[in-house]
Parts: C-alpha cells; structure tokens; sequence
C-alpha cells in the first residue's frame, strides 16, 4: 500500500470532529495577528481574485470523491496558482495546491509528466465546476478560459477519511469526468447547489455553446485511456550534501 492512500492509526489527529487537535485562540494571539495584518503587506494572498467550487477525485481510489474550494491568483494569461480548501467558511482547511496552465502550455510539456495533469472541460461544460454567489453572465468568460485549460492538483490534507492534520504523503487528484469512475455522486453535487441555491444542470444548459479545446490530450485524465492512477510512496535515500570547504 502506497503512503498516499494509507490511512494513519488511531491517533488523536484522527476523529469525526474535524477539528485540528490544539488549544484555542487566545485574545493576545488575536491581537499579534491583527497587528501583523496592520504592517504586513501579505501581497501574493491579495492577489487572489477568484473562487471557484468544484469536486475532485483522489487518482489511487476513485471512489472517493470531495468537494473543494479553489481561491485562485493569475500569474499571467496562460498561468493560475489555487490554494484549495474544503469549504468557503472562516474555519476552511487548506487541503491543497493546484495549478493550472493553458492548452499551450501543457502541449510543452513531456509526457510522464503530462500523465499528472487533468482536463478541466467536462467540469465546466457539466456545471460541476461554478463560480459561488457571481451571475453566470459575469463568470462566463474566465469559464471560457478555464475549459481550456489543464490542472495537476496535489491535495495534503485527506480530511474525507477523517485526518485532523495534514498526514502522510500528498495524493495526486483527477478532476470529474463523463465516465465511470469519473463520474460524480449525485449526493455531493445536491448538497453543494443547496448550499448555493444553484442548479448544476441549468447551468449546464447555458454552457452548451461553451468552446473546448479542439483535442484533449490522451495523456491527460491519465486513467480514463490506461486504467491506472498514480500514488506517492515514501523513499528512505542517502542525502546528498556539499563537500566540506577545504
């Protein structure tokens, strides 16, 4: 069993209550972080200006399946960097990274590496991935954009199986698609467009004309074309260090 998709012993940062073990916020950590917020110029996190919700599907056990919340910045045109987290809510984890480049871009990469990235037009064209509490209308084009593009998301965090920290190996994630095992639980998606007041399938309705790229890459959603996903595992290897100054 690969480190990613072991799950961790009994331990007090395993449990129902999801919670991180630790005592609570005192009013003098309150202050030092408020202060530090008042000097701080905390530049990469403004520039977040999105947040998309969607699901994700762990790539060594497809039957799991989580919501996720993605608060993106745009390094140029063809280049976004995601913070993922389980929810919109102050309390939200940080389960995660993605990145996500352009058509382009991902065409330059080599093919092993190719196999670790994800297509993102089934999630827009379904309505699975949306953009929370903005109109469809002003959304549209970074949806546009979005359909032709490609993600590797790395998630650190697996609190579906109940991880109150971050244990163990990161696990690389697929994005949804049109066929089994790809295909995402009716249940998951009810309860995110409830929590919206949102419809997955109007929205699919109104994406029709949305244009995809004119092929996605066989090397990417590696699993639909080979039947295989990918895993971390833990190497033990000799460091490498620098020869001592003479």
């Amino acid at each position: 069993m690969a480190s990613s998709d072991k799950s961790p012993d009994p331990t007090p940062a395993k449990g129902n209550d999801p919670t991180p073990p630790g005592e609570p916020m005192t009013m003098g950590q309150h202050f030092i972080d408020k202060s530090a917020m008042m000097v701080q110029s905390l530049k990469p996190i403004k520039q977040i200006s999105q947040h998309v919700c969607s699901f994700a599907i762990y790539s060594h056990d497809m039957s799991r399946q989580i919501e996720t919340h993605h608060y993106c910045s745009r390094l140029n045109q063809e280049f976004l960097q995601c913070a993922v987290y389980d929810s919109d809510q102050n309390n939200a984890r940080l389960v995660g990274v993605e990145y996500i480049v352009s058509d382009d871009i991902f065409e330059t990469l080599p093919p092993e590496e190719q196999k670790l990235w994800h297509s993102h037009a089934y999630e827009i064209k379904s309505g699975l991935l949306v953009t929370p509490r903005v109109p469809e209308m002003i959304a549209m084009p970074e949806l546009e954009n979005i359909a032709k593009t490609y993600g590797k998301f790395w998630c650190t965090w697996q609190v579906d199986r109940g991880d109150k920290l971050p244990l163990g190996a990161p696990s690389l994630m697929m994005s949804p698609q049109a066929v089994s095992p790809g295909l995402v639980r009716p249940d998951l998606v009810h309860e995110r467009d409830t929590k919206y007041n949102i419809s997955s399938e109007s929205m699919k309705s109104s994406r029709l004309e949305i244009e995809e790229p004119e092929m996605i890459s066989p090397m990417a959603d590696y699993w639909k074309q080979h039947g295989q996903g990918f895993a971390i595992d833990f190497v033990e290897t000799q460091m490498k260090v620098k020869a001592p100054f003479p």
